[in-house]
């Protein structure tokens, strides 16, 4: 395993390890429809909440080998652990009230802007000019996506004006959680710990911080093969196995370049409502994936990097 990720060091793998995990990410939103009697608190614990846990469970060996310099960067943990709890919650709720399409730009959107202000307050890490422009044609691609996106037609969006604000409100407390996560567990390898053990650390504590919420929401994940199927699939591909190719990527690359790639995840639940739920995206919503995507192209890093520890 080391040997092979030896051999795949650098940025530009890092940002190919990032957008594989978001290509993953940007299914989660259509699988959520095929389980409609599930509440977003629901599906968020158990994707977010399991998943993270078999991080935890997978990386334990490396967990127990810097078990020292982990509780050294204590706080630090803690803090990512915090924010891996708050994000599912958040951002599924965000997409109940506001719609898939919005709820997912805003959240996924709002990520890049957060982790910039974040390292540039922590790390004193300037905005450089390539950054700029790559965050800057990311959301305005994301924000036609947003605009040709369908509002909800649920019972959600007729219950009042308050329901799409305050999805958007959501959304954006899902983009900072997001960002800060992603800062903590760069932080955690940057240390020195490895990003196996960094991530399954994060993810295994916020996972067992979410199984409360999971045990008062979670029935109706059990009350058909379909809704438990949905879960199942939420927790081991999206959220487990994306997370682990996402700290592959954290790695290699700052978490702000992680969270600006990540748009792509947009493209990918744009592309699927209309594959698979069978929305239309108009000639805006597609040149808005275009923009994103041409995004990728000037944030993805191109210089060979040094070795790292995974």
């Amino acid at each position: 395993m080391s040997a092979v990720l030896e051999r795949v060091n650098g940025p530009a793998w890092g940002a190919f390890f990032v957008l594989g995990a978001s290509v993953l990410w940007g299914t989660t939103g259509t699988a959520a429809t095929f389980a409609p009697a599930v509440s977003p608190l629901a599906i968020g614990a158990a994707a977010m909440g399991l998943g993270g846990i078999l991080q935890a469970l997978s990386a334990a060996r490396p967990i127990v080998d810097f078990s020292a310099p982990l509780r050294g960067q204590w706080p630090l943990v803690a803090v990512g652990a915090a924010a891996v709890a708050a994000y599912p919650l958040a951002f599924y709720t965000s997409m109940h009230l506001a719609g898939v399409a919005l709820g997912t730009v805003v959240s996924i959107g709002s990520a890049p802007l957060a982790s910039a202000v974040i390292e540039r307050i922590t790390d004193n890490r300037k905005f450089t000019r390539r950054w700029m422009l790559g965050a800057l044609l990311g959301l305005a691609g994301a924000g036609l996506l947003c605009l040709a996106g369908d509002r909800p037609a649920g019972p959600d969006a007729a219950a009042g004006s308050w329901a799409v604000p305050l999805g958007i409100a959501l959304g954006l407390a899902a983009g900072a959680t997001y960002a800060l996560y992603s800062w903590a567990a760069h932080r955690l390898i940057g240390c020195g710990v490895s990003s196996r053990a960094a991530m399954g650390t994060v993810f295994g504590l916020g996972g067992l911080l979410l199984m409360p919420v999971l045990a008062v929401t979670g029935g109706p994940l059990l009350g058909s093969w379909q809704n438990f199927a949905v879960g199942a699939y939420m927790a081991l591909v999206p959220m487990f196995a994306g997370y682990v190719l996402f700290g592959c990527g954290l790695a290699r690359v700052r978490a702000s370049t992680a969270t600006s790639l990540s748009l792509v995840e947009t493209v990918v639940a744009a592309a699927l409502a209309v594959l698979v739920v069978g929305e239309r995206l108009p000639a805006s919503g597609w040149l808005g994936a275009g923009l994103v995507l041409g995004s990728l192209f000037v944030l993805t890093p191109r210089r060979p990097g040094g070795t790292v520890k995974t």
